[in-house]
């Protein structure tokens, strides 16, 4: 697994709180390494964490991702949610957020050699984890628990770069 690296800056809004992205690579179930990308909040929107957690589900809802289930991005070419990948960068774009998120080696590597990466949109806050600072792999493996993928939403997003 890489180290875990949230993105340098987050997006503040007001019902979501600040949003921010983190990226690892690791072993996934095939025993090839997945390009891992979970957006989440920090969970200090205007009206708390919980209200952030209602919000987070709601624009999982609005943009097509489902709890409980991973959505096949690739499928559908108009999908909300959209993944570049260029010059060691990711952009993640769907409605609401834009992050931008700069790849160790091994993340672009896995990443690229898939096509695809596994996104998770968390509805769980994540206070702990303010952008630009580095995050652990035992507190990253403490997050992304069985409760927190199970009101996550998921999907895998394919990788775009500027050429197509």
């Amino acid at each position: 697994m890489t180290s875990p690296h949230a993105a340098p800056g987050g997006i503040q809004q007001q019902q979501f709180g600040t949003l921010t992205v983190i990226g690892w690579a690791g072993e996934y179930e095939d025993g090839r390494d997945m390009a891992f990308l979970l957006a989440y909040s920090l969970g200090d929107g205007t009206d708390g964490p919980q209200a952030v957690s209602r919000a987070m589900r709601q624009l999982a809802q609005e943009v097509g991702l489902p709890v409980g289930e991973v959505v096949n991005a690739a499928e559908n070419r108009n999908f909300p949610v959209t993944l570049l990948v260029e010059g060691g960068q990711a952009v993640l774009r769907m409605p609401k957020l834009t992050a931008q998120y700069v790849a160790p080696p091994q993340w672009l590597t896995a990443a690229q050699e898939r096509g695809l990466v596994y996104f998770m949109l968390a509805s769980t806050p994540w206070p702990q984890a303010r952008p630009g600072v580095e995050i652990g792999e035992q507190a990253l493996r403490e997050f992304v628990s069985e409760e927190m993928m199970s009101t996550a939403a998921h999907c895998m997003l394919p990788v775009r770069g500027l050429a197509g």
